[in-house]
C-alpha cells in the first residue's frame, strides 16, 4: 500500500484555501498593501552604494505606471511580457504591472546565453520584454528575428542605450510617460482591468532548469501561489516587520515566494543588492530576519569562512577549531532531544562571545529568526554546521510544479537528513515504486503548450515528484535522490548520487562532484576543486600555478581532495545500506563545470546524461587501471565563442573503511 501522510490541519497548521475575491490576486494585495501600510518600506535597491527606499505606495503607484504604459502600447488580455535582469525594483513592478492587466509575466535567467533566451521568448510567445539594462537588451535584439511575436522592448538603466534607434525599444521613463497620458484619457481603465483578475487566472509562467532537456514552463496561478505563500507565512510566524534579501535569480521560482508571493502577502520588506559581488555585504548592512539561499550558497559561505579561519595565526585557528567542535556537540544534542553537559554549556557560552556571534555579525545573519535552504538536496553535515552557530537554518522541499513548497521543518522537530513535515494543505504518499507523490493548492496548472509532459506529470491531482524518498515513523519526508538517479552497483549495493556528493561538498576545497556507480564494479566521481579554497591552500604552501587547469592537477592538491573522499568513506563505512558504495577512484576534473557549456543549469544542477555523454573518456578512465588521461574540452565563453582546453588529468585512488574503522 501507498503510505500516505495528511496534515493535522489544527491551530497554527490549519490551511488557508479560500481566498477573499477582493484580495485574490497581487496587485489587489499590493493595492491592500498600499491602503494599510502607505509609508512602510516596501523595497529597497542599493545603488552607487546607497539605499534606495521605496513604500508600498510607491510599489503600487510605479506599478499601475507601468502597466498603463503597456496599456497604451496595446497590452491585452493574455500577453506575455519577458522579464530579464537582476533583482531590481523596476522588474518586479513590471511583474506586478503585467499581472493587472490580466498579462502573463515570463522570467528568464540574467545569465542566459542568447540561445536560451530565444528558446523561451519564442516558445512563451512574449510580445513585451522589460529588461535590466544594455547587456540584455543586445540579446533580444539578436534574437528577434527568431522571434516574430516580440513587439516591445523596455529597458530601465539607460546607459550605454544612447545611440540605439531601433523603433521597438523604449526607456522605462519613456513608458511611464505613457502611463500618465493614458490615464488622462482613461482615468478607470486600470482599476477596471484588476477587478477583472481572478484567483484562477495564470500569475506566472516559470521555466524548470531544463536538467534532462529543454525547459518547459510551469503554469502557476494567483491561487497557487497566494495559497502556499500564505499557508507557509501563517506555519512560520511570518510578518509584516520581517526583512528579506532578494539576490537569487528572478526566473527561479523560490524568488518569486519568498521575494516577491509573500513580501506581498505579508506586507515585509525586501532589499535588492547592488550586484551579485556585494550581497554579502549588503547582507550586512540589511540584517535580515528571514533568509532564503540555495545549498550552492550555504556552501560557498561556509568555504568563504573556512578560508578566513585557515588565514588565521595558528592561536586563533586552534581556538575557532575547537568552539567549532563544541557547537556541533551542543546541536548534536539539541537535535536529540538530550541534556546538555555543564561543561559544554559553558563552554558555548564563552564559543558565542568569541567565535559564534562575531561569525554571525560578519555574515550578516545576527538578525535572523528564519533560515531556509532548498532547491537541492544539502547535506546534514552542513546544515548541522550553521544550527550549531547558532542561525535557525532548515530545509525546506518542494519544486517550482509546487509553487516552490513542499513541506518544511518545523522549529523543535528537526532531523537533519529529512526535510521535515508537510505544509497546512499539503498531502504526501509514496508509490510502490518509492517515488514521492504530493498534492496541494500549490500544484501548477500544467505545462506550457506541453499537455503530454503534463499527463505525465500530474495524475487524478497527485502530482509526481520524480524523487525518490520515505516518510520515517514521525512523519517526517525523507528524500533520497531523483528516483531516477537511484541505483544499484553490480553487487546490487544502493546506489544515491546526491547523497555522496553532498557529503563530498561539505569540504570547503570541493565545489562541486558528480559521482558514478550504476551497474559499475565501484563508486567513482568527477570533481572540481573551489578555486578560492584551495588557491588560497596552495599559496600558503608556495604551490605556484598558472590556472584552475594547472591547480587541478597538482599532486599535492591530488592528496589534500584523497584526505576529504577518505572523510566521506569513513562516514559511508558506518551506514549499513551505504558502506558498500564507497569512493574508490577520483578525477578533477580540469574546468568547472558550467551553465553554459551545458554540463549543469543555471540553478547550478548537473546535467547527468550530458555530463556522463561528455566525459566519457575520462568515465572509462576511472574504471581502467590508467593513472593519466589526455583530454580536450570545447568550452563556450561569456560572449558565445568557443575555444579548447588540452589537459593531461590526473586518476587518484581512495582508501576505503571498515565498519568502526577510526574509533
Amino acid at each position: 500500500m501507498d503510505a500516505t501522510t495528511r496534515h493535522p490541519g489544527t491551530g497554527t497548521d490549519r490551511p488557508v484555501d479560500a481566498l477573499d475575491p477582493s484580495l485574490d490576486t497581487f496587485p489587489k494585495l499590493v493595492e491592500r498593501n498600499a491602503r494599510q501600510f502607505p509609508r512602510k518600506v516596501a523595497i529597497r535597491e542599493k545603488d552607487y552604494g546607497i539605499w534606495q527606499s521605496y513604500t508600498w505606495r510607491d510599489y503600487f503607484e510605479q506599478s499601475r505606471l507601468i502597466a498603463l504604459g503597456l496599456a497604451a502600447l496595446g497590452f491585452a488580455r493574455g500577453d506575455k511580457t519577458a522579464i530579464v535582469g537582476d533583482n531590481r525594483p523596476q522588474l518586479y513592478w513590471a511583474m506586478l504591472a503585467t499581472q493587472a492587466l490580466g498579462g502573463v509575466p515570463v522570467p528568464l535567467y540574467q545569465d542566459s546565453i542568447e540561445k536560451e533566451m530565444q528558446y523561451i521568448v519564442d516558445h512563451a510567445e512574449a510580445r513585451f520584454a522589460v529588461v535590466e539594462d544594455q547587456e540584455q537588451v543586445d540579446k533580444l535584439l539578436n534574437i528577434r528575428e527568431q522571434c516574430p511575436r516580440l513587439e516591445h522592448i523596455v529597458y530601465d538603466d539607460p546607459r550605454g542605450m544612447r545611440h540605439y534607434k531601433d523603433p521597438c525599444l523604449l526607456s522605462l521613463e519613456a513608458l511611464e510617460d505613457l502611463g500618465r497620458k493614458f490615464a488622462q484619457d482613461h482615468p478607470a481603465y486600470f482599476d477596471e482591468e484588476v477587478a477583472k483578475g481572478t484567483a484562477g487566472d495564470l500569475a506566472i509562467i516559470c521555466y524548470t532548469s531544463g536538467t534532462t532537456g529543454q525547459p518547459k514552463g510551469t503554469m502557476l496561478s494567483h491561487r497557487n501561489l497566494i495559497v502556499t505563500a500564505r499557508n507557509a507565512a501563517q506555519r512560520e510566524g511570518l510578518s509584516e516587520d520581517e526583512e528579506v534579501m532578494a539576490y537569487l535569480p528572478m526566473a527561479w521560482v523560490g524568488d518569486n515566494i519568498f521575494s516577491y508571493a509573500q513580501s506581498i502577502v505579508a506586507g515585509f520588506a525586501t532589499s535588492c543588492p547592488e550586484s551579485a559581488a556585494t550581497v554579502l555585504h549588503d547582507l550586512r548592512e540589511i540584517g535580515p530576519t528571514y533568509f532564503f539561499a540555495p545549498p550552492r550558497i550555504w556552501e560557498n559561505i561556509l568555504t568563504s569562512v573556512m578560508i578566513r579561519v585557515d588565514d588565521a595565526w595558528a592561536l586563533k585557528r586552534r581556538m575557532v577549531h575547537f568552539f567549532l567542535e563544541v557547537a556541533r556537540r551542543v546541536e548534536q544534542r539539541r537535535l536529540a532531544h538530550e541534556p546538555v553537559p555543564l561543561g559544554d554549556r559553558v563552554l558555548y557560552q564563552a564559543g558565542q562571545l568569541l567565535v559564534y556571534g562575531p561569525l554571525r555579525d560578519n555574515l550578516g545573519m545576527g538578525r535572523i529568526r528564519l533560515a531556509y535552504t532548498a532547491g537541492e538536496a544539502i547535506s546534514p553535515e552542513l546544515l548541522g554546521f550553521y544550527r550549531s552557530l547558532g542561525v535557525n537554518a532548515k530545509q525546506a522541499y518542494g519544486m517550482t510544479e509546487s509553487s516552490a513548497l513542499v513541506s518544511i521543518q518545523k522549529d523543535g522537530d528537526i532531523k537533519l537528513d529529512t526535510v521535515g513535515t508537510p505544509l497546512p494543505g499539503v498531502e504526501v504518499r509514496i508509490s510502490q515504486s518509492g517515488e514521492v507523490l504530493y498534492r496541494s493548492p500549490g500544484v501548477f496548472l500544467g505545462y506550457y503548450k506541453n499537455p503530454e509532459a503534463t499527463r505525465e506529470t500530474l495524475e487524478d491531482g497527485w502530482m509526481h515528484s520524480g524523487d525518490a524518498g520515505f516518510i520515517d515513523r514521525d512523519g517526517h519526508l525523507k528524500i533520497i535522490d531523483r528516483a531516477k538517479d537511484v541505483g544499484r552497483l553490480q553487487d546490487g549495493t544502493l546506489f544515491a548520487p546526491k547523497y555522496l556528493e553532498n557529503k563530498l561538498k561539505f569540504s570547503a576545497h570541493i565545489k562541486e562532484a558528480v559521482c558514478l556507480g550504476p551497474e559499475r564494479p565501484f563508486v567513482a566521481a568527477l570533481v572540481n576543486i573551489d578555486l578560492g579554497a584551495v588557491g588560497a591552500w596552495a599559496e600558503r604552501r608556495n604551490i605556484a600555478y598558472t590556472s584552475y587547469t594547472d591547480l587541478s592537477q597538482k599532486p599535492e592538491v591530488c592528496d589534500l581532495i584523497r584526505q576529504e573522499v577518505v572523510r566521506v568513506n569513513r562516514s559511508l563505512a558506518e551506514d549499513e545500506q551505504l558502506r558498500g558504495a564507497q569512493i574508490r577512484r577520483f578525477l578533477l576534473l580540469h574546468k568547472e563545470l558550467d551553465a553554459d557549456d551545458q554540463e549543469i543549469t543555471r540553478t547550478r544542477k548537473v546535467r547527468r546524461g550530458f555530463v556522463g555523454q561528455k566525459y566519457a573518456a575520462l568515465i572509462d578512465a576511472l574504471y581502467s587501471d590508467r593513472e593519466h588521461v589526455q583530454v580536450d574540452a570545447l568550452v563556450t565563453y561569456e560572449d558565445g565563442r568557443t575555444g579548447t582546453i588540452r589537459a593531461d588529468v590526473r586518476i587518484c585512488d581512495a582508501e576505503t573503511s571498515v565498519v568502526g574503522a577510526g574509533r
